[in-house]
């Protein structure tokens, strides 16, 4: 199902989803102006066609102890192809990585890792981040505030919603 096939329902679908995964499939029907079978079946189509990656329960990292929000700017000595494949396995391995970006501009990569504190952090960086074969420099920089954390995607053609 390519992006040009999505239909009003289909953008109205994933919107409603974005905002509620646990959303009953009769309630989206109705949201959607859609009778309960053919509503499960453009969910499925919408999930099968990629649409839809996974769903997921979003934790509240404040009330389990995850206080410290850092990211980390990552230099390699080299953007060669093993060196980048050997940072990224290695990274994909940390569970307080939560989000990895190879970017452009003055550093390679761009880390947001949350942790209990500094010296989880330190423990972090000093026994798995500076383990890593190829690194030429890390810079950290600590947030002090989230002013805003959203994970539902922008939908160029999603109707406003209604109820």
């Amino acid at each position: 199902m390519p992006n040009t096939m999505l239909d009003d329902t289909d953008w109205q679908i994933l919107d409603r989803l974005q905002a509620d995964a646990r959303m009953t499939n009769v309630k989206l029907a109705e949201l959607v102006n859609l009778s309960p079978s053919p509503c499960l079946a453009r969910v499925r189509e919408l999930e099968a066609g990629g649409y839809i990656d996974r769903y997921v329960t979003l934790l509240n990292p404040l009330k389990l102890g995850l206080t410290v929000s850092v990211f980390i700017q990552v230099t390699l000595e080299k953007q060669v192809e093993k060196q980048l494949e050997s940072f990224e396995s290695a990274i994909r391995r940390r569970p307080e990585v939560m989000e990895c970006y190879l970017m452009t501009g003055d550093s390679d990569y761009l880390l947001r890792v949350v942790v209990p504190d500094i010296q989880a952090l330190e423990r972090f960086i000093v026994d798995h981040l500076t383990k890593i074969p190829g690194i030429a420099n890390i810079r950290s920089s600590f947030a002090l505030k989230q002013v805003k954390y959203q994970t539902a995607l922008p939908l160029p053609a999603a109707p406003r919603r209604r109820g």
